[in-house]
């Protein structure tokens, strides 16, 4: 009989696996930079591409690329060591974002957010001259859908993460594997297999975003009358019935909606015989339609 570890590695390993297959992640020659902080999300992520590159019936190569954000005591040794150790092609580099985010950040906004924003730009760069055509994260199931409901309650805008999309520099594609896993498995995995988690040293580390904690809150009480609460409302980003939402761009002139995307250029204002261009970009695939509509 399996042990309880094996089961959850072949849960986790099948659960990418689908994600994968699902939103076309990878393909024949890809070459994937994979963001490693240090964390459990990212350790994870790092050894599941590479057991399932090993037996891919596709050739495909990762990088993991690390950023150091210059807090100090952040471990990057740590981190170092075990890529060597694995025998993982890897590349550490340092900057000086501490920095810019104690000279730039406002009084009372979030340190994660400016933080953030700088390390995705590094990512992109670095991908870039590592010739990697795509960068993947880390991001998990509960990041998923607790994005979805502070867009919801706290931003307004029916919005979460898409699995695959092209990033702002028009070059880099950014995929997401772990859509599929939970974190609460990850957790049980990382520890299972030991990695050595470090923890980034920014002043809040350790911290839980205020919101978002209130929203891991709300799920946990919601679980307890549906287990399946957090799978739920994954499968409703990728069943979304336009016609019964109240998004204007989604209708041309009062009309029917025009597909499952969103229009990203506005008809409203064009005069009735101005031919509109509309750009009808799909949330989960990044994929893009363009259609040139004509007024009545």
């Amino acid at each position: 009989m399996a042990s309880p570890e094996a089961k959850l590695f072949k849960r986790i390993k099948n659960s990418v696996g689908r994600a994968i297959a699902d939103f076309g992640l990878i393909e024949e020659g890809d070459r994937i930079a994979v963001a490693v902080s240090g964390g459990k999300d990212s350790y994870t992520l790092l050894h599941l591409l590479e057991t399932l590159r090993r037996r891919a019936p596709i050739r495909y190569e990762i990088m993991a690329v690390n950023i150091d954000s210059g807090y100090p005591g952040y471990r990057t040794d740590v981190i170092e060591e075990h890529l060597a150790r694995h025998g993982f092609a890897y590349h550490m580099e340092k900057t000086d974002h501490f920095d810019i985010i104690r000279e730039k950040r406002r009084p009372g906004s979030s340190f994660c957010s400016i933080c953030a924003r700088l390390k995705r730009g590094v990512l992109y760069t670095l991908a870039q001259r590592f010739n990697c055509n795509k960068l993947a994260l880390g991001h998990h199931l509960d990041d998923f859908v607790e994005t979805l409901l502070l867009n919801q309650f706290f931003v307004g805008s029916l919005k979460a993460m898409a699995a695959s999309m092209l990033a702002d520099n028009g070059e880099t594609t950014v995929i997401r594997p772990l859509v599929y896993v939970e974190e609460r498995d990850i957790i049980s995995f990382s520890r299972a297999e030991g990695y050595p988690v470090v923890c980034c040293r920014c002043p809040v580390c350790g911290v839980a975003d205020v919101q978002r904690k209130r929203m891991k809150e709300l799920l946990a009480t919601l679980e307890k009358e549906n287990p399946h609460v957090k799978r739920s409302m994954l499968k409703a980003l990728s069943n979304v019935q336009p016609r019964h939402l109240l998004d204007r761009r989604l209708r041309l002139d009062g009309g029917p909606p025009q597909g499952e995307g969103y229009v990203t250029a506005s008809p409203l204002t064009a005069s009735p015989s101005t031919p509109v261009t509309l750009t009808l970009t799909s949330e989960l695939t990044g994929a893009e339609q363009r259609v040139t509509e004509t007024g009545m």
